[in-house]
């Protein structure tokens, strides 16, 4: 199977969460073994040579893609969550989307110098979760290898928010 090849299981749902919203549901690509498998072996592949440590992903769907990855490439999980959800000592970041603004917490210890983290998530819409977990991974002093997506959302114009600062974005469907 091939990467267009895995748009057939994404539904789109008008006016979720709010009127205006064209959400992507992949639960029905979850549901496909040969299709969520498809995903990972090519998200893998497209950031074997980055030099990755460990995978940091924000809840809730990318953690899905997330630990899988990590598993698959044979580092880490850093997870990478909504206040209130981490039980130790945390670094916090605020960042909009593209229906409200939110927070994202790490722990103070999830990484360091040392690391070269992967963010991973299902969609990139307009960067701004993306962009706040990569503030978070440099807050705790480890750099970003790159970021790596399921869906590129194109008319919210986060991959170029993302690659015009320097970062590497992988993508597998542009939507």
């Amino acid at each position: 199977m091939k990467a267009e090849n895995l748009r057939a299981y994404i539904r789109d749902i008008p006016d979720f969460p709010q009127k205006g919203v064209l959400f992507r549901d992949i639960t029905p690509l979850l549901r496909n073994y040969e299709a969520f498998a498809t995903s990972i072996e090519l998200m893998a592949e497209s950031v074997s040579d980055w030099g990755v440590t460990a995978v940091a992903a924000v809840e809730a769907r990318g953690f899905i893609w997330g630990a899988t990855l990590a598993q698959r490439l044979g580092v880490g999980f850093i997870p990478i969550r909504k206040p209130g959800k981490l039980p130790y000592k945390t670094l916090e970041e605020e960042y909009a989307l593209e229906y409200g603004v939110g927070k994202l917490q790490v722990h103070v210890d999830a990484a360091g110098p040392q690391d070269s983290v992967l963010i991973v998530d299902d969609v990139l819409a307009t960067g701004g979760t993306a962009a706040a977990a990569a503030n978070l991974i440099r807050k705790l002093g480890a750099g970003v290898a790159g970021f790596a997506f399921l869906i590129r959302l194109e008319a919210l114009g986060g991959y170029e928010a993302l690659v015009s600062k320097g970062e590497r974005v992988s993508y597998l469907l542009k939507l």
